[in-house]
């Protein structure tokens, strides 16, 4: 009797553990007014970042540009990835592709290099 009570015990620690598939908001995209307002901006619904939460994500037309200045894109002025420019040196960066922040980046403003960030 111990031993069924036992192996119950472990099954219901094991359930517990499992990943919920029951339809929550990080299984699909979000079907309520920020869906509509992001789909009205231009935006599509994806799921970014460490945690997959889903966000309005934008494209730039602007994408690509070279700039010195932030004030020069849609988005920010950035040099992609974890560049190694040391903060304050002069540098030109591309304008951000989309308002997607998550990954590493170097913002340009002025023509110099900011701090490297990297958001997860």
């Amino acid at each position: 009797m111990i031993r069924i009570s036992l192996i119950a015990a472990v099954a219901l620690l094991a359930a517990g553990c499992s990943p919920q598939t029951t339809g929550t908001a990080s299984d699909a995209p979000m079907q309520s007014a920020d869906a509509a307002s992001c789909a009205t901006r231009g935006g599509t619904m994806k799921q970014v970042g460490r945690m997959q939460s889903w966000q309005c994500v934008i494209s730039y037309a602007d994408a690509g540009k070279r700039c010195t200045d932030g004030d020069q894109c849609q988005g920010d002025c950035r040099i992609e990835g974890n560049s190694g420019v040391a903060p304050g040196t002069a540098a030109t960066g591309v304008c951000q592709a989309t308002s997607d922040r998550f990954g590493c980046n170097t913002t340009v403003e002025d023509g110099k290099a900011g701090p490297t960030l990297c958001i997860d």
